[in-house]
């Protein structure tokens, strides 16, 4: 059984994708272990003196839209008054003990697939200095909107044929650069990243060059930088974008040269929508170091 929780304030205006980008981020956690969702529960927080019961409504009704897209259930939760709007939710899920995948276990030699391009965080602080239009905004509700659904299933169908995918964690928070450095520490190993395989949002490297950069992105750097090695001027921006803060970000998955290659081909047989790539690759080094190229 895997038992996880989420939830946040808005990032988004609009309340139904609120919702949707809330319950998906705390779906992502299910699928990162390979495992299946199956029951959900709502946790609201309420500014009823300064909000409409309606918006309340549509933040649910959109989070309800993920799970059933998930094919589990939503059976109840909690609301209270506050004076912020907060959702998210408690998810249980499955997986078979033999086929759980943590942020642990890469080998030497595996590749490493994202399956979600780069620059929530930045993208999202332009949009709040009104330095964007709708457009960029309708194109990273669809990257956090999307549910880590397929990627995990494929992943477990790959990882069922071959044995071969090692480790697997879902990017948030600590941006690829924090939840890299984090995997390759628990695994014992380095890894090289080749800068131009990275997916990155439309505009991301133009909004880096200008500064508008979120304050978690400096954070996520200033904590994690010690892992880069070789690090050059000519990389900071690249080193921005790997910090930046994810909301419902993709999967990063360990995985032999094979099985990565074949999670690939799968996902743009199904049709997958987002950019998705082989990023690197797990090398000898000192654990957690990180190697831009």
């Amino acid at each position: 059984m895997i038992q996880t929780l989420d939830f946040f304030t808005p990032i988004v205006d609009d309340p139904f994708s609120f919702g949707q980008i809330a319950a998906a981020n705390a779906l992502s956690d299910v699928y990162a272990m390979g495992g299946r969702p199956l029951l959900a529960m709502n946790i609201l927080a309420c500014p009823v003196k300064t909000m409409a019961m309606s918006v309340f409504r549509e933040v649910i009704r959109g989070g309800l839209d993920k799970v059933q897209e998930a094919g589990a259930l939503l059976v109840g939760g909690h609301s209270i008054e506050d004076t912020e709007l907060k959702y998210g939710l408690a998810i249980t899920g499955v997986v078979h003990p033999d086929q759980v995948l943590l942020n642990a276990g890469a080998h030497l030699g595996d590749h490493l697939l994202l399956t979600k391009p780069l620059g929530l965080g930045i993208l999202s602080t332009a949009i709040k200095g009104n330095l964007v239009g709708p457009e960029v905004e309708a194109a990273i509700v669809k990257v956090m909107v999307t549910l880590n659904r397929l990627a995990s299933e494929i992943m477990q169908e790959v990882q069922g044929q071959s044995g071969e995918v090692h480790a697997c964690t879902d990017i948030t928070g600590f941006g690829l650069l924090g939840h890299l450095s984090e995997m390759l520490l628990a695994s014992g190993v380095a890894a090289r990243i080749y800068g131009q395989h990275v997916p990155v949002l439309d505009g991301v490297a133009d909004f880096v060059a200008m500064g508008i950069i979120p304050e978690g992105a400096h954070v996520n750097r200033k904590h994690y930088g010690h892992a880069l090695v070789n690090r050059q001027p000519a990389q900071s921006g690249l080193e921005l974008i790997l910090a930046d803060p994810q909301t419902s970000g993709g999967l990063l998955i360990a995985a032999s040269p094979a099985a990565a290659a074949a999670i690939l081909q799968e996902m743009q047989i199904k049709g997958y929508g987002l950019a998705c790539a082989d990023i690197g690759e797990i090398v000898a080094g000192i654990p957690g170091q990180i190697e831009l190229v």
